[in-house]
């Protein structure tokens, strides 16, 4: 058996997963603006996984490192202190936990060693036209036809489903009065006959969203996720996962050092008005990186609350706007060129304003999940 490196002393700890990272990451994976697609997605999942570091918090048993948050914690911090590129992995973040809860065995032994080996490459079909922030108004219908669901209906803004070899899918099973009810959860091979994929170029020139039609796709009952018709509850712990890696500090921590970095440049270490600027931001960074491991440690334990997480949502996405927003507005010209030289080389503060724009909107808006809380936490009534 793989050593348990979850005995280590965090320095020690740290020191492995440094020395990794500094010899075994290749260089080309070393830019932290950069989301890898495709291939180069695939290779860089492959190497983690050839070298054990693949899905840190997964249990042991299941193919992980099985590592306390404090380990995970770090593992991540030394990723973001290699640069590393940005990349999706929804099987490891979002499904395998999933099926690890909700799945059956025979579910469990065909898909998590398929996840780890990239055998299996996972999207998530949430979205619909009609069904975005609202996902309980969702309109795609499986009809059961003996041992299939017969799947009908569309999907959007399916991130990378055109480099995806399977989905996990939300689907109409039964019309009832609660749209929460009635919902099911499904696991479906993208090669199944019936089922189209569109990419949808964006205002960046990038075309990793995409549209996903089915037209009479015949998907296994076998595939079913928890029961049929409860899928709403495998959905909410899902989103949950989703929630807590999108809260995740990184990239607020990535724009926070480009801020610093265009400061330093820009010459403004005398300016009051930066300083006061910096003082708040960081304090702002500083309050999310504490929510952020409460919020992890309560998932790991087990008892982690759907509202906890929408906050935290809430908080990681408008700091990274606040943040990349100050400084292309203390760049100047240089922010609307979008670049900045520096003698460390070029800053792309551009690139970095986009990446912030649809944290609020993706993962369930913000202006929803305010007003989750608002009935939740206040009391309020509904509209």
């Amino acid at each position: 058996m793989a050593e348990d490196l979850d005995t280590l002393s965090a320095d020690t700890f740290r020191a492995r997963a440094r020395d990794w990272l500094r010899t075994e990451l290749p260089d080309e994976f070393r830019c932290p603006v950069d989301r890898l697609r495709g291939a180069e997605s695939e290779r860089l999942l492959r190497l983690l996984t050839a070298h054990g570091w693949r899905a840190p918090s997964w249990p042991r048993e299941h193919g992980g490192l099985g590592l306390g948050i404090d380990k995970q914690v770090i593992w991540h911090e030394e990723l973001e202190r290699a640069r590393l590129c940005r990349y999706l992995d929804m099987g490891v973040v979002m499904l395998g936990p999933t099926l690890m809860r909700f799945g059956t065995p025979a579910q469990r032994a065909e898909y998590l060693p398929k996840i780890l080996s990239c055998e299996h490459i996972w999207c998530q079909g949430y979205s619909e036209p009609n069904a975005g922030s609202d996902l309980a108004s969702l309109r795609i219908r499986a009809v059961r036809d003996g041992g299939h669901f017969v799947v009908n209906g569309q999907k959007i803004w399916t991130s990378h489903a055109s480099h995806a070899t399977h989905c996990f899918l939300l689907v109409r099973t039964t019309l009832e009065p609660v749209r929460q009810r009635g919902i099911t959860f499904l696991l479906v091979d993208l090669r199944t006959p019936g089922i189209t994929i569109r990419p949808i170029v964006n205002l960046a020139g990038e075309d990793e969203f995409c549209e996903v039609f089915f037209d009479d796709a015949r998907i296994p009952a076998a595939n079913v996720v928890g029961e049929v018709d409860q899928g709403w509850a495998v959905a909410k712990a899902l989103l949950g996962a989703e929630r807590l890696f999108i809260g995740s500090p990184a990239l607020s921590r990535l724009a926070h050092d480009a801020m610093e970095a265009v400061a330093a440049e820009l010459g403004l270490a005398d300016d009051p008005a930066w300083h006061e600027t910096l003082a708040g931001l960081t304090l702002e960074l500083h309050a999310l990186g504490a929510l952020y491991r409460e919020a992890s440690e309560a998932v790991r334990q087990g008892r982690e609350d759907e509202n906890d997480l929408s906050a935290l949502k809430i908080v990681s996405s408008e700091l990274v706007q606040r943040i990349t927003e100050a400084t292309i507005e203390m760049a100047g010209e240089h922010g609307a060129a979008g670049l900045l030289a520096s003698a460390a080389g070029a800053i792309d503060i551009g690139q970095l304003y986009m990446i912030a724009r649809p944290t609020t909107i993706y993962g369930g808006t913000n202006e929803i999940q305010r007003n989750i809380l608002a009935k939740r936490w206040l009391r309020l009534p509904g509209g």
